[in-house]
């Protein structure tokens, strides 16, 4: 029986085999991924949003950023000697000798296949008086010439080498490793093991960093504070809330390297604790008194005060500001998480969800480098504070972008005559690239036979499409707005127009016949007059004979065609109603069966959009924000769900809405209340990145008593077997035929 051997590759070859493929795992993948993007590109989207962004704190970093990094060029160095070194091994492997051939012992004796056994003896003779070691020949060539002489001339061995490809028969399965003899060599032991000691920190390190940080790179710690906080305090304030955010263990040195603190810290933080006021700096609570927390919890606040720092801990500031938005957006996933173990478990509050909605208040605040006090006209270029008097004057009342939208050009332009021409241009480009966001809602329980009615308990699915446009649609430039109107206004007018002439069209037979009714009604309520009073008229001058007499033979021809109509409508009444019984049936009919293909229809086009849904992935990048004093771009993202503000509680969780471009369908779904009535809700959209522009719609909801389950459904009554069914087939056959002879008879 065979055995097996393990054996090092001596001569190195198999080791570049395997080198080769190594570096070429990873350079190709690294060239897809980290070759730097055409800078050019990046410029020119640079320059197309500078005439709106300009002034931004993000544009103008990035574009110091992108003149000055040396970061894209180590990038191409590093990956173009990668691919140099990819290449010179492939070009090794190409020129390696092919060791391992099959053993064919014609080529060897240099002899065509098949040849006979005397051309086999008459070669190999020929051969040992060339290359037989005593005539002075090669030794080792020798003993194969004579190895494959007998090969094939032994009975034996040439079956060995049909059936092995040996002709001495089965040998030890081989194993080669693709390493060098020389790593386990006693002699190079030492440099063996230095070579993990010098490649494991980094691996260790990525490992250890990998289970610090959750899916979406917050540190699990912080998750844990969160949820710690939300639990102690569910009515959370501002201000607490602020704490809790600033007491992230994010910024906090000995968990992020990151997170500095300075010696000058000592010096400045005080002094911006002064000009900030009560930040509740003697509060003894464990974190929120630790040095990092306090410094975090400046920084924020005078972030939002809009004040200058030193050049010391702007970079800190920054740091701290960029991390806030995704802090605070794990706080509102730990707050849904709360709320739904509450509703599930029981035994303790959810959090309020004014605490959750101060979460996404704050990342709004942070974004935009405002206080939750301040107007959120203050988003805009060159407004300040002394401004806003002209703004909610008693003429202008204007408190919002929205108020600011609606004005009329000319009022407009009254208003902001602080500002000079340029920069009122600029407030009027900026405004314009503010989103205007349209939300439509749809009630209904999918996969039900009547869905739109809403039982206790099923599961109500709100169908939520949100359409983006720009205030630019609304506020543009005067053409476009004057075109807008124009366009409005002709298309309300065909609509009108439209409508009208169809109620004309409508109302000609309607009014035909309603004369028609009329003209018989009058002459039918005229009665003949007694004769007295016909002659008492007579003489007044109001009727006369004549006239009476007329009407009197009108009322009797009247009489006499109704009565004949009344006649032939009997006559025909029965067969005229059997078949307006048979059209409103078949019309019913067939508004069902309409009724069921849209049904279908929905339902499938539903399911379609499901599994695109779950196909395709969209990406993130949106619409940047305009954002003064945000230190890096943010795109717009959305917050939506229901809530109960009665109650304050949720019903359905925040749905992160991180793709609306143009346009995005949303399904949020919740169980409906186990008790019957009317329950009022809203259906609240709130952006992340802008104040004011949060909307809240009202979402009625009745719900009725569920069906009872039917026990025994009509549908249920199957046959025990295929025999009964063929036997009650045959009996009525059976009958049928008996009824028919008997007709015949």
């Amino acid at each position: 029986m065979a055995g097996q051997q393990f054996q090092y590759d001596d001569s190195g070859n198999t080791f570049f085999y395997f080198l080769t493929s190594f570096v070429g795992l990873i350079v190709i993948p690294a060239t897809y991924y980290l070759w730097p993007r055409d800078q050019n590109a990046e410029q020119l989207r640079l320059k197309s949003l500078r005439k709106v962004h300009g002034r931004c704190l993000w544009y103008c970093l990035r574009l110091m950023k992108s003149q000055q990094s040396i970061i894209p060029t180590l990038k191409k160095a590093a990956l173009l000697f990668g691919w140099a070194v990819f290449l010179l091994l492939a070009y090794k492997v190409s020129k390696l000798d092919r060791e391992y051939q099959e053993y064919n012992p014609y080529e060897v004796l240099g002899l065509d296949q098949g040849a006979s056994v005397s051309e086999i003896k008459k070669q190999y003779r020929l051969l040992s008086l060339k290359f037989h070691p005593d005539k002075g020949g090669d030794e080792d060539l020798f003993m194969r010439i004579a190895k494959a002489h007998s090969a094939l001339t032994n009975d034996e061995s040439r079956q060995n080498w049909e059936t092995y490809g040996n002709p001495d028969g089965p040998k030890a399965t081989s194993f080669g490793i693709a390493l060098p003899a020389w790593i386990v060599d006693s002699k190079n032991s030492m440099l063996v093991c230095i070579l993990p000691v010098r490649f494991d920190p980094p691996v260790g390190t990525w490992w250890y960093r990998s289970i610090r940080y959750s899916g979406d790179q917050i540190l699990i710690n912080t998750t844990q504070l969160f949820m710690h906080f939300m639990y102690k305090t569910p009515n959370m304030n501002m201000k607490r809330l602020s704490m809790v955010l600033t007491a992230a263990f994010e910024f906090d040195p000995r968990s992020n390297k990151e997170a500095t603190i300075r010696p000058t810290d000592n010096i400045q933080v005080p002094q911006l604790i002064r000009e900030l006021g009560n930040i509740n700096v003697k509060k003894k609570e464990p974190p929120f008194c630790y040095p990092y927390s306090l410094k975090a919890r400046v920084l924020v606040l005078a972030h939002l005060a809009r004040m200058e720092v030193s050049d010391d801990i702007e970079e800190d500031q920054r740091f701290v500001v960029r991390k806030s938005p995704a802090l605070l957006q794990e706080m509102v996933n730990v707050g849904c998480q709360l709320t739904m173990m509450a509703n599930s478990r029981g035994g303790f509050h959810a959090p309020r969800l004014v605490s959750i909605e101060n979460c996404m208040k704050l990342t709004q605040m942070i974004v935009q480098g405002l206080q939750e006090s301040k107007s959120p006209l203050l988003q805009l270029p060159h407004f300040e504070e002394e401004h806003l008097r002209y703004c909610v004057s008693k003429k202008y009342k204007v408190r919002s972008l929205q108020d600011l939208v609606s004005l009329k050009d000319s009022d407009r332009r009254s208003m902001l005559r602080f500002l000079g021409e340029e920069k009122y241009d600029e407030v009027m480009a900026v405004l314009a690239s503010f989103p205007s966001i349209t939300m439509d809602t749809k009630l209904q329980v999918l996969d039900d036979e009547d869905s739109n009615n809403i039982t206790a308990g099923s599961i109500v699915t709100v169908t939520v499409t949100l359409t983006r446009k720009r205030m630019a649609v609304r506020v543009g430039g005067r053409k476009g707005w004057s075109e807008g109107g124009r366009v409005g206004r002709r298309e309300g007018r065909q609509g009108d127009v439209s409508k009208t002439k169809a109620k004309v069209w409508q109302n000609k037979t309607k009014a035909a016949k309603k004369t028609k009714q009329s003209k018989k009604k009058k002459l039918t309520k005229k009665k003949p007059l007694p004769l007295p009073a016909a002659k008492a008229k007579q003489a007044n001058g109001s009727v006369s004979g004549s006239e009476v007499v007329a009407v009197a033979k009108e009322d009797e021809e009247d009489r006499s065609d109704k009565g004949s109509e009344s006649e032939e409508g009997n006559k025909d009444s029965p067969s005229e109603r059997d078949e307006e019984s048979d059209k409103q049936s078949d019309t019913e009919q067939d508004e069902i069966a309409g009724d069921d293909e849209e049904e279908w229809e929905a339902l499938q086009q539903s399911v379609q959009r499901r599994e695109r849904a779950l196909l395709e992935t969209k990406s993130k990048v949106t619409h940047p924000v305009y954002s003064l004093y945000y230190p890096e771009e943010k795109h717009e993202w959305w917050w939506l769900y229901i809530a109960d503000r009665k109650d304050q509680t949720l019903v359905s969780m925040p749905y992160h809405v991180c793709t609306l471009k143009d346009t995005e369908e949303v399904e949020l779904k919740f169980p409906a209340p186990s008790k019957t009535g009317n329950y009022q809700y809203s259906v609240i959209l709130r952006s992340d990145s802008y104040l004011g522009l949060d909307q809240i719609r009202p979402l009625k909801l009745e719900v009725h008593e569920a069906k009872a389950v039917l026990d025994n459904h009509p549908q249920w009554d199957i046959p025990e077997t295929e025999e009964e069914d063929e036997e009650q087939e045959d009996s009525d056959g059976i009958e049928e035929s008996e009824e028919e002879d008997e007709d015949n008879d």
